[in-house]
């Protein structure tokens, strides 16, 4: 199918831009400043006041959210934080698909950058709906997760405490010099996708990838412990990719939206930087609970001033010897 740029935009948004700004804010009866708020957290800039941008679609989403502050359900701030949340990972999700979808093209098709781009969209277009449907079982299926922990917290697990882990390539910048952009995003993404593999598959969670670092979270230290040893193993069975260094610290943690904070945090990320290459550093909360479960081997290291966390003693974590 290929579509013109009104069509193509029909499609997307589900019939044509017909309302004004004030037209839509009028609809959901809701201040012109506050609809344009919610727009901008979406993560658009604004438009002008006679601008015809915005379709029915767009009102009835407007209204159903609104909906949902007058029935008390959330109030106007957390809507607007929804709508921020919202936008912002899903403006990162298409762009992701997009690129993924054009490399794809300029790979497997030999077409140029802007041809594997308009395929990409117009591809994106075809299978609207099944792309459409399976973002929705994905979270929904996320939400059944989400929703399995918070019930897993309130019937006595330990609310608020988690292991937390970072994986560092090793010396990525001086990688980072020496490679093209092109075989530096390859390098990046394999990382991406084998530490995105080996975190789910161990039952711990990726909070985010930033370049050449992963952070991670688990429920049970020796869960984050697990995780940290396949991926140091991974990493250094792939000839593809560097060595990386792990850091792991237990303890309460701050989670909001989606990210995590506090002293924890903090002290895993200054492991990581005191590990070896290959090798997986976790601090002594980790250690003991390590060291009870009989599932690894522990060698304690000698007590170390840490910058912003005073005297640790951390250890390595590794397989336990046959």
């Amino acid at each position: 199918m290929t579509a013109d740029g009104d069509e193509l935009d029909e499609l997307l948004l589900g019939g044509p831009r017909k309302y004004t700004r004030d037209e839509a804010a009028a609809s959901a009866g809701v201040s012109v400043e506050y609809a344009r708020r919610l727009w901008r957290a979406m993560g658009f800039a604004n438009v002008g006041d006679e601008a015809k941008a915005f379709t029915d679609v767009d009102l009835a989403a407007l209204s159903r959210l609104m909906s949902l502050v007058r029935d008390g359900v959330i109030d106007e701030e957390l809507a607007v934080s929804l709508t921020r949340a919202m936008g912002h990972y899903a403006a990162r999700l298409v762009e992701w698909q997009v690129d993924a979808l054009v490399e794809h093209l300029e790979r497997t098709r030999g077409m140029t950058a802007d041809e594997a781009t308009r395929a990409a969209v117009e591809t994106s277009t075809e299978h609207l709906d099944d792309l459409q449907a399976l973002l929705v079982f994905v979270w929904r299926r996320q939400l059944a997760a989400v929703a399995g922990r918070a019930l897993g917290s309130a019937e006595g697990s330990d609310s608020g405490v988690l292991s937390v882990g970072f994986a560092d390539l090793v010396s990525y910048t001086r990688l980072s010099q020496r490679m093209e952009e092109r075989e530096l995003a390859a390098l990046v993404d394999r990382f991406d996708a084998l530490s995105a593999d080996i975190i789910a598959g161990a039952g711990g969670r990726l909070v985010k990838t930033v370049g050449d670092e992963v952070l991670f979270v688990a429920d049970r230290p020796q869960s984050a412990a697990l995780i940290g040893l396949e991926l140091a193993e991974a990493m250094a069975a792939d000839p593809d990719l560097p060595d990386v260094r792990v850091g792991i610290a237990t303890g309460a943690v701050l989670t909001r939206m989606g990210d995590v904070f506090g002293r924890t945090v903090n002290l895993a990320s200054r492991l990581t930087a005191l590990a070896q290459p290959g090798t997986v550093l976790v601090d002594r909360r980790t250690a003991d609970a390590v060291e009870r479960s009989g599932e690894f081997d522990l060698d304690v290291e000698r007590t170390r001033a840490v910058r912003g966390m005073g005297l640790v003693r951390p250890g390595v974590v590794r397989r336990r010897s046959r």
